[in-house]
């Protein structure tokens, strides 16, 4: 049995080399066993949306009664208080904003996460620590650390998919694995109607393609055996097969056009204001129940426009907001409610959020600045405790001043739901060991069911 046990380990340890996307055992048993990241860029209002304050309609038009921090893009006017009525929802009577009436009607599979705090008051810094850990530098991104600790349970898709009509500020580097191997780099799907180009081979058969393949790789080989490891070059030779094998399973794990009618509807897409939206959700459940670990969902496009920071409310505040919520109210409801129903939620972990939130002050008349000192985001799923709120922020929604949750507590709250020691998850690079942390992050125990 020991000699036995040895030579598994030694054929495990070959397929993790000669295959980098091979399914790997969590540190510990996990609880979530995939990732679903609803990213809406440019940083949601949490004083609109999730985060009630009266304070700021009994002080209307006022001045903070407090200095505001050093740290500010611009200077913001008096308080503004929030156009929008909150209502409680759910057995636990959490206050939701009626921009998500929807979403409002889940909040008890959802774990509100009031007193989130980032150190980055731009876009680009801002999106970079919240996708990867680090503000300013190059860093993979928390889809990459998923399928370095993890791999993929399908070997046939790609298993990190970015899901983005339009590009978020920062861009690729969102998704990037930087300087771990380029297998575990995300797949953007950008055109929603044609996921993956160049999918299929008209002049060829498979058999064909299998021949040239063989060959190819062959060559590909006696290339690579007189170089150094290159995890470029070890991608692109594997970046060839997988591609062939998604000739078969890709087509049908994204068309979404093959789901029932009433699934359609749940999702949004017989209406226009939630048709995109709804479609990269639905399209999020599809790879998620495929396999994929880790689909981000970017919120860049609505059917009136598109833009690298949707939620970026300097202005407009009282009908781009509204506008931002409709296109996705429904369609995350849906999600939400379809993963429960096909019993996905216990093991799909579901996240919604932008880089920031909005200030509780006024820009000009009718819009927010950027607000990194505390802001909302929510999870909801495997093993989240749903229909309680955590944390809160001051009286006015300016500072979190309640069970702080920075980015690093929330990248090593998720690791650990995936099975994962943040703190042992790590990759040596340029003489260190670097991990998604890097050197902070304690798990949010108080939501863990």
């Amino acid at each position: 049995m020991v000699a036995l046990a040895g030579l598994l380990a030694d054929e495990a340890k070959a397929d993790a080399t000669t295959n980098p996307l091979a399914v790997k055992p969590p540190m510990y048993p996990a609880k979530a066993k995939r990732l679903i990241f609803l990213f809406m860029s440019g940083g949601p209002s949490h004083v609109d949306t999730f985060d009630p304050k009266p304070r700021l309609e009994t002080d209307n038009g006022k001045p903070l009664p407090f200095e505001m921090p050093k740290l500010v893009r611009t200077k913001t006017d008096n308080i503004l208080q929030s156009p929008f009525k909150f209502r409680k929802h759910g057995q636990a009577g959490i206050e939701v904003s009626d921009l998500f009436p929807r979403v409002a009607t889940c909040i008890d599979d959802i774990c509100v996460i009031r007193s989130m705090v980032a150190d980055n008051i731009n876009h680009n810094g801002a999106c970079l620590q919240m996708n990867t850990g680090e503000q300013a530098f190059s860093r993979p991104s928390l889809g990459s650390w998923l399928l370095y600790g993890l791999g993929s349970e399908n070997q046939d898709l790609p298993g990190f998919v970015v899901i983005s009509p339009s590009q978020p500020a920062q861009g690729a580097p969102l998704w990037s694995s930087s300087f771990l191997p380029a297998a575990y780099q995300g797949t953007l799907v950008a055109d929603l109607k044609n996921p993956i180009a160049n999918l299929k081979n008209a002049q060829f058969s498979t058999q064909q393609q299998r021949e040239q393949l063989d060959v190819l790789k062959q060559l590909n080989e006696l290339h690579r055996q007189t170089r150094q490891e290159d995890s470029q070059l070890s991608a692109r030779i594997e970046s060839f097969e997988l591609a062939f094998r998604m000739q078969r399973e890709a087509p049908e794990a994204f068309n979404v056009n093959g789901e029932s009618e009433a699934t359609k509807k749940l999702y949004g897409l017989n209406d226009k204001t939630t048709e995109i939206f709804g479609s990269q959700c639905l399209m999020a459940r599809r790879l998620i129940e495929r396999g994929v670990r880790c689909v981000q969902v970017y919120h860049t496009q609505t059917s009136k426009r598109s833009s690298c920071q949707l939620w970026d409310q300097h202005g407009g505040l009282k009908t781009e907001l509204p506008a931002n919520c409709a296109a996705t109210d429904a369609p995350i409801a849906g999600l939400l409610k379809d993963l429960k129903s096909r019993g996905l939620l216990k093991d799909t972990l579901v996240l919604w959020g932008g880089e920031f939130g909005r200030t509780p002050t006024a820009e000009n008349a009718d819009g927010r600045e950027h607000h990194p000192f505390g802001f909302t985001m929510w999870l909801a799923g495997a093993g989240i405790k749903g229909g309680m709120v955590h944390g809160a922020t001051d009286e006015f929604g300016w500072h979190a001043v309640e069970d702080k949750v920075h980015v690093h507590d929330l990248h090593a709250t998720m690791l650990h739901l995936m099975g994962i020691d943040h703190e042992k998850l790590t990759y040596r690079y340029a003489g260190r060991d670097y991990r998604l942390t890097d050197v902070h992050g304690n798990v949010v125990k108080a939501i863990l069911a």
